[in-house]
């Protein structure tokens, strides 16, 4: 079907939308593959570039005939591995008292070669077409809108963000986690955007061509709006979330209500903005899973920071700590706004290899830290001056960053304790896990740096802004020094002392992709558990065929003293594997405590 000059729309599983620059064309979505048979009858010799909108069957499940026939490959970035490594996902997908209700069974059978990511909020050039990639999440999480100049008219290419005026192809899919309707959400927040951007046609992925988008997005986010009311008891304001994401704290500090974990926004007198953290922003909802397609970094608020605040762009954004909910959104931000990453020393090396730690809430990727800040020592941001100290408890790898605003001594403290509210709510009970490496002294060495710091006011992750006295310190050292001794009374300290955690060694890097006949050198963290000087023997344990060199290593480690060795295995070659388990067994004072720790290896 011929849309416009260069705009051909072929019927398949879906719609296959064809982007003619003489002879080429470029394809958005591909459906069975079908359209290769029938270019001759567009007048195309050939398609360059095929860009998915998201990653359901019938979008691209012919994408094997693109790569067969040397088509470039282009996904959203938050799908990548539903598509290069699906196979991956269908071996790991949870079958078995699951709660997670994404369309995930909906992906490709078999993995595809992707040749790009495609770059979000940017325009592109993909063979002979310009292109802009829009983020729409509402039927996928990840899902991707193009928008074109072509022909003297605006076209969106909008997937399945909706079939029709006030219609769906599918309102199962905007249900992402169990009860939830997170999807249907997110869909209102991507017409509003989608409509902001004035198309003159929207193409979707099914349905006819929609040639009067305005009334059409108005009819179809009134219909999901009251999907998304029908649960609640009181309307959500989606139309607020979006144009006003930002509270005001103070005049030049303010807080992010839309976003997972919460961000907070300086802003500098020269009209730019710095960043304290910036994870998932305007979150309707959090799917169940922990894959990658189930979180995604959206730059949705920032157009309200720029319009209202008079902000030209986000210069800065440093992380309290390096949880993904805190993070997440760093790399997008850089991309797209150039956004400078800073980080103190002790969360910079996690940001830039997560898969060395074994530790939770890491983000899937590396992320650029532009500068490390040593902690303890000032940083000057234009007029402002802040400075982070370490603040162990929540994780050990996190600071609290301290900075005057507007008259006020704040102190931002990510995740450390629920931060109470303004209105004077008594609650500051300790946020430890354990596997991020809670010590035991930690929340009573953080209400003591807070009494140093002496701040009027403290913001933190997930809490309402807290107006801080003497009264709210004395609760936060007396509850940490009840969480101390309730450590102490359980555990048999005088006896074996391997702290809260519980284990005397790690092995870094946790992760590693070798190529078999390739050495790999591995750390290992070793911990005397007794208060007296002891000899530790550490004892590698790799898989049958493996080489460890040398066998074992001892140390010698002050009282409760920390140590570290280092081995070096070669894996076999011709013998891929994945996730191989290698072990270090600890044995201190001449007392074998086992397999202390692991590390897991992919072999090529």
């Amino acid at each position: 079907m011929r849309l416009t000059d260069s705009v051909r729309l072929h019927h398949d599983t879906c719609n296959v939308y064809l982007l003619i620059s003489g002879t080429d064309a470029v394809a958005i979505d591909f459906g069975s593959g079908t359209v290769l048979d029938h270019l001759a009858d567009y007048g195309v010799e050939r398609i360059t570039d095929v860009l998915m909108t998201h990653h359901h069957r019938d979008q691209g499940q012919g994408l094997a005939r693109a790569a067969s026939a040397g088509i470039r490959i282009w996904v959203p970035s938050t799908e990548r591995d539903l598509f290069a490594d699906v196979s991956a996902h269908w071996q790991m997908r949870t079958l078995d008292n699951n709660y997670d209700l994404r369309q995930d069974r909906f992906s490709l059978l078999d993995d595809i070669p992707v040749h790009g990511i495609v770059p979000e909020y940017r325009t592109t050039r993909f063979g002979g077409i310009t292109l802009t990639a829009l983020p729409t999440p509402g039927h996928t999480l990840g899902s991707i809108s193009y928008l074109a100049e072509l022909d003297g008219k605006r076209m969106a290419f909008t997937g399945d963000l909706l079939h029709g005026p006030g219609k769906v192809w599918s309102v199962s899919a905007l249900q992402w986690s169990y009860s939830g309707l997170e999807g249907a959400a997110a869909s209102v927040l991507s017409l509003d955007l989608l409509a902001d951007r004035e198309p003159d046609l929207v193409l979707p992925s099914h349905g006819r061509p929609i040639a009067e988008p305005a009334p059409a997005i108005a009819e179809t986010r009134h219909h999901l709006q009251a999907l998304v009311d029908f649960r609640r008891d009181l309307p959500w304001d989606l139309t607020s979330w979006l144009r006003q994401p930002y509270e005001e704290i103070s005049p030049h500090l303010l807080r992010n209500r839309t976003s997972f974990a919460t961000s907070y926004a300086l802003l500098s007198d020269s009209g730019v903005a710095l960043l304290i953290d910036y994870g998932f922003d305007m979150v309707t909802g959090l799917p169940s899973g922990s894959d990658r397609s189930s979180r995604r970094p959206w730059l949705a608020s920032l157009d309200a920071l720029k319009g209202k605040y008079g902000i030209d762009r986000v210069e800065v954004a440093l992380p309290t700590h390096y949880h993904d909910d805190h993070v997440a959104g760093f790399d997008l931000l850089h991309q797209v706004e150039g956004t400078q990453i800073w980080a103190a020393d002790l969360i910079a090396p996690i940001l830039r290899d997560p898969l060395r730690y074994d530790l939770p809430c890491l983000w899937y990727d590396p992320l650029p830290v532009h500068r490390v800040i040593p902690t303890g020592i000032p940083v000057r941001w234009h007029e402002y001056e802040l400075t982070m100290y370490p603040l162990p408890g929540h994780t050990l790898y996190a600071v609290a960053i301290a900075f005057e605003a507007d008259g006020n001594r704040v102190v931002a403290t990510g995740d450390q304790q629920d931060g109470g509210s303004v209105t004077g709510q008594r609650t500051e009970t300790p946020n430890f896990q354990y596997r991020n490496r809670f010590r035991i002294d930690d929340f009573i060495d953080s209400a003591l740096l807070y009494r140093r710091l002496s701040p009027d006011l403290m913001i933190s992750g997930h809490w309402q802004p807290r107006l801080v006295d003497d009264a709210y310190l004395d609760r936060l050292l007396a509850k940490g020094e009840e969480l101390a001794r309730l450590h102490r009374a359980l555990l048999p300290l005088d006896e074996v002392d391997f702290g809260a955690e519980g284990f005397g060694a790690r092995i870094l890097p946790y992760r590693s992709v070798v190529t078999g006949g390739e050495k790999l050198q591995l750390e290992v963290e070793v911990r005397n558990p007794f208060r007296r000087p002891s000899d530790l023997r550490v004892d590698l344990v790799a898989p049958h065929g493996w080489q460890v060199s040398p066998g074992h290593r001892k140390v010698e480690a002050e009282a409760l003293g920390e140590e570290c060795v280092r081995f070096t295995v070669l894996p076999p070659p011709g013998v891929p594997q994945r996730r191989a388990r290698v072990a270090a067994n600890l044995t201190a004072g001449g007392r074998d405590f086992g397999q202390q720790a692991e590390a897991l290896v992919d072999v090529r």
